[in-house]
């Protein structure tokens, strides 16, 4: 009875095993593969921004009163000194009026005293010939200078009162100008303020009555980068973007300014980094928000592999290395964690296909742009397979072995 027992057991522990086995057999991982190829690595930085024209001009007013007419509208395309609105002029005009009168009284001022000056010198002249012949005295003499010199700094003083006069006039007539709203550029209204028939006032500051946008076909867009990428960016950098009212589009255009100021909202620091895009069809829009992609480098025809595999190992490796990590053996494990950086050269790990088994394949790295990173060196070759997941096979009826006597041991 006890052999028999023994050969019972045997049976079962034999049957056992070989459910095992083929169960997995049936469990061996699949395993999703890509080629390794040749193409662009271009890492970015992504950022938000607004798109705005290049020249915005504020047009305002130096003198205050009351809007006579408008004609520049939204959209309106003008001209350099092409007339946008006009102030009521006649108060201005009245001033013009009073200033060119005192001009005129100040010339014949001017005239009169001339006259007198012309008089008081021959009364000195005749009264120094009379004192030479001993007819009139030495006062009658002197009376006649100081009259002669008093005519000749009242000439000076009306000539200097004609020059005020004069000034006064061409400021009345400088300020009736203003009366006239032109624009300074060529460009196209994007903004009015004002109605006719409405007041403004210019004593303080000066009010903004249109906004004109010089060129609408050349715009920038201004991006907010973080202090943390702006390093990376340089005059020059390609740039793409898109925009909410046309998603499917992207627009193209190069940065063309860093600028040095930083701004900092809730100890956030950004730095503006201009973008100059061309904009023939007046798609863009200002006031617009752009998802922008600033490429910082790029690398044509490189060798490469997508990111996702360097990530990958398989899942007795990884079995094997946390098993090795108590006991001192934590290369494998490090590289998965820091990205493969190890003694200041950035290297990493994939994974290929030998014989149907993993094989790992230290790497070295150039460039990452998050979906591709470039292969500088290693045994990797062009056209090789390289693992990016594994995907276990379940077992005939799709359920795991169960567990009890014929489950693996742990």
């Amino acid at each position: 009875m006890r052999i028999v027992a023994v050969i019972i057991a045997a049976v079962v522990v034999a049957a056992g095993a070989a459910y095992l086995l083929r169960g997995k057999a049936r469990a061996m991982p699949r395993y999703e593969t890509v080629p390794v190829e040749r193409g662009t690595v271009a890492p970015v930085v992504i950022s938000s921004g607004t798109v705005n024209p290049v020249t915005t001009v504020q047009v305002g007013t130096y003198v205050s009163g009351v809007i006579q007419t408008i004609s520049c509208d939204f959209n309106t395309r003008v001209k350099a000194g092409q007339l946008c609105a006009k102030i009521d002029p006649r108060p201005y005009q009245s001033l013009v009026d009073q200033a060119d009168a005192a001009l005129a009284t100040a010339r014949a001022q001017v005239a009169k005293d001339r006259a007198n000056l012309t008089y008081s010198q021959q009364i000195r002249d005749r009264n120094v010939e009379l004192l030479r012949r001993g007819i009139v005295s030495q006062e009658t003499v002197d009376t006649s200078v100081n009259a002669y010199l008093q005519a000749v700094a009242q000439l000076a003083l009306d000539k200097a009162t004609l020059m005020q006069r004069d000034a006064q006039l061409k400021a009345a007539r400088i300020n009736l100008g203003y009366t006239d709203i032109a624009s300074p550029v060529d460009g196209t209204v994007v903004s009015r303020n004002v109605t006719q028939g409405q007041t403004v006032a210019a004593s303080f500051q000066t009010p903004t009555l249109f906004l004109i946008a010089a060129d609408l076909t050349r715009m920038q867009v201004d991006t907010n980068v973080s202090e943390s990428d702006i390093g990376r960016i340089t005059v020059g950098n390609e740039a793409a973007f898109t925009v909410e009212s046309y998603p499917d589009r992207q627009f193209r255009g190069r940065v063309q300014q860093v600028r040095q100021a930083p701004l900092t909202v809730q100890n956030v620091v950004t730095y503006d980094v201009v973008v100059a895009v061309s904009n023939p069809d007046l798609t863009l829009k200002p006031g617009m928000t752009a998802s922008m992609r600033i490429v910082t480098d790029r690398v044509d025809n490189a060798l490469r592999v997508p990111s996702q595999a360097l990530r990958f190992r398989p899942a007795q490796a990884s079995q094997a290395a946390d098993a090795g990590a108590g006991h001192g053996d934590t290369r494998h494990a490090a590289d998965a964690e820091d990205g493969g950086r190890t003694r200041g050269a950035r290297t990493g790990t994939v994974w290929v296909l030998a014989d149907g088994h993993p094989k790992r394949v230290p790497v070295q790295l150039g460039l990452d742009d998050d979906q591709y990173s470039q292969v500088l060196g290693g045994a990797l070759q062009e056209g090789q397979q390289v693992i990016l997941s594994e995907q276990p096979t379940l077992p005939a009826g799709g359920r795991p072995p169960t567990a009890g006597i014929f489950a693996p041991a742990r």
